[in-house]
């Protein structure tokens, strides 16, 4: 028989009542709603679901009552191997959860410590003494879907120290039987390893992972703030082993090397759940992985996180109201284009407006749009998503990008019925757009008549503000600082610290051209003017150049000139 006497038995209400949580009146309006509305819920349910008490206070009283120990459990308590004692399906059903084995005594955690049956069941099954904890219904099942998730997604923790590489050496001689590499990239030793490169990358705040082979080296690199830096150098032969375990985890083929493979890994890390996208090239030492990592904790869905100055963060705001018209946000990849529409958007979403999406791939959930992941290998391309979309009564449409003429006319002709249309190119400077959409073959004045802002930007390194000092630049860059115009008085930079991995950078901000063609611009589009003529008109109708934006970020000392000059060299 289990550790609870059952003379100690008593009533929950009684319980509850006798330790001054809940008043007779609530325990009689509980006891008639679960009478006349004949719940199956528990009593204790339904005072909680009432709001008289709560989760934890029934747990404590309980334990204190049945003289049993009370936590609020979580993983960080939890040995992984205890979980496995007890089958799944039992845990699941009867919401019990291991937390750890010592000797022959098994510690779990229960919501009720009242059921003795449920006590004696698991010792029968466990072979072990019984030591019951108790806890809340929610703590146990949120700590056991970290352990026990769904079958596609992947639980990391930080289960590898930084310099606890040792282990990794193990296998040394990886045979190249398609059926030998599936069986080692299960081994613990590389599973070890890749949950240590995805844990330490998302600690880093890295965008990328990529995992290189060379002749006779394998490097993995980390892409923080925009720059590659080498993280580790595992052995060489383990390279296999490794790609075929990122394989089986974005469920792609093994056995296939010789062509490009894309897929993706949902994982959590510190219950945190993290997306990466997974692109693995054949090369000539053996496949290339890139890892990007999506983090929804670092996409930022306000505007005013952008790096905005004032003057374009109003008249951003006010063209992106507009009932219909195309606005494009341009730059390079890596630039931080797709933030921006996902932060746009969130301001514009509401219940009076439907918001769809076309995305390849859809990189961020947001609720309340519809949002619609293209397949080319379908035959479900950007152009043909676009005409099933204009039948799905939208009132704002969010293109991924604009690749090509189709999609840029159907774009087009969207914005001119009615609809307001964001989308995404690659262009050097926000007037450069409308050369890009003529040379897609936009006629002119469908041009001049559609667009209504383009948003050219680019993110620069941050100085770090651990070692951020004042600095005296060379004679050549305050000339060429002279020459844009730009009043700067102080400079600074970082000198290199620990907090910064002593690179003087830590985060990053954006830098902005914004460009709102005037009655004057739609006229010399339509009548295709010099770009550089257009680009003139822009800057005397008050456009600020995206150097001259980043120039008022380094007065504000928080990037250093070097950073500008390096990231806008026109």
């Amino acid at each position: 028989m289990s550790q609870i006497a059952v003379k100690n038995k008593m009533q929950l209400g009684q319980l509850l009542l006798a330790q001054g949580i809940v008043t007779p009146e609530q325990i009689e309006k509980a006891l008639a709603e679960q009478n006349e509305k004949g719940h199956r819920k528990l009593l204790g349910e339904l005072l909680v679901e009432m709001g008289y008490c709560t989760e934890n206070q029934i747990a404590l009283a309980l334990a204190q009552s049945y003289s049993v120990p009370y936590a609020q459990v979580n993983p960080k308590i939890c040995d992984a191997k205890a979980i496995d004692i007890l089958p799944r399906e039992f845990l699941e059903e009867h919401i019990v959860l291991p937390l750890f084995k010592v000797y022959d005594v098994l510690t779990v955690a229960v919501s009720e410590p009242t059921n003795v049956f449920l006590i004696d069941e698991i010792e029968r099954i466990s072979g072990c003494k019984v030591q019951v904890i108790c806890a809340t219904t929610k703590d146990i099942n949120a700590t056991m879907q970290t352990y026990l998730p769904a079958a596609n997604v992947f639980v990391i923790d930080d289960i590898i120290d930084d310099e606890g590489l040792e282990d990794f050496t193990l296998i040394e001689n990886i045979t190249q039987d398609i059926g030998n590499l599936e069986e080692i990239a299960g081994q613990s030793p590389v599973v070890k390893l890749v949950n240590y490169l995805l844990y330490n990358a998302v600690r880093e705040n890295a965008s990328d992972i990529h995992i290189e082979p060379d002749d006779k080296k394998l490097r993995v690199r980390y892409r923080v703030d925009g720059s590659l830096y080498e993280k580790i150098c595992p052995p060489h032969q383990m390279h296999p082993a490794i790609v075929s375990r990122i394989k089986i985890m974005a469920e792609l083929d093994i056995a296939q090397r010789r062509l490009p493979q894309d897929g993706g890994i949902h994982v959590l890390i510190e219950g945190r759940p993290i997306d990466l996208r997974v692109s693995v090239m054949p090369g000539h030492f053996g496949e290339k992985v890139v890892i990007r990592i999506i983090n929804p904790q670092k996409v930022l869905f306000n505007l005013e996180s952008l790096g905005f100055a004032y003057g374009n963060l109003q008249l951003f705001r006010q063209v992106v109201r507009s009932s219909n018209g195309i606005i494009l946000v341009t730059g390079p990849t890596g630039s931080g284009k797709n933030t921006t529409l996902y932060a746009t958007l969130a301001e514009l979403n509401g219940e009076d407006v439907n918001i769809c999406t076309v995305e390849d791939p859809v990189e961020c959930n947001m609720a309340g749009i519809n949002q619609f992941q293209i397949n080319e290998s379908a035959g479900f391309e950007f152009s043909t998503a676009l005409r099933s979309l204009l039948r799905q009564d939208p009132d704002i449409i969010m293109i991924g990008e604009i690749r090509d003429g189709i999609t840029a006319n159907i774009a087009v002709q969207a914005a001119l019925t009615g609809h307001l249309v964001l989308s995404t190119l690659h262009t050097n400077d926000a007037p450069g757009a409308v050369t890009r959409l003529l040379d897609l073959g936009v006629a002119p004045y469908l041009v001049s008549a559609s667009l209504i802002a383009v948003l050219a930007q680019r993110l620069v390194r941050k100085i770090c503000s651990n070692c951020k000092a004042e600095c005296e630049p060379p004679a050549g860059i305050k000339k060429t600082v002279e020459n844009l115009n730009g009043e700067v008085t102080k400079f600074y930079r970082g000198v290199g610290c620990k907090k910064c991995r002593n690179t003087g950078y830590a985060g990053r901000i954006a830098i902005h051209e914004l460009f709102v063609p005037n009655e004057k611009i739609m006229e010399m589009i339509n009548d295709q003017a010099n770009l550089k003529k257009i680009k003139d008109e822009a800057r005397q109708n008050g456009m600020v150049p995206l150097q001259l934006d980043g120039i008022e970020k380094v007065k504000a000392g928080i990037v250093s000139i070097e950073e500008i000059l390096r990231t806008v060299n026109n």
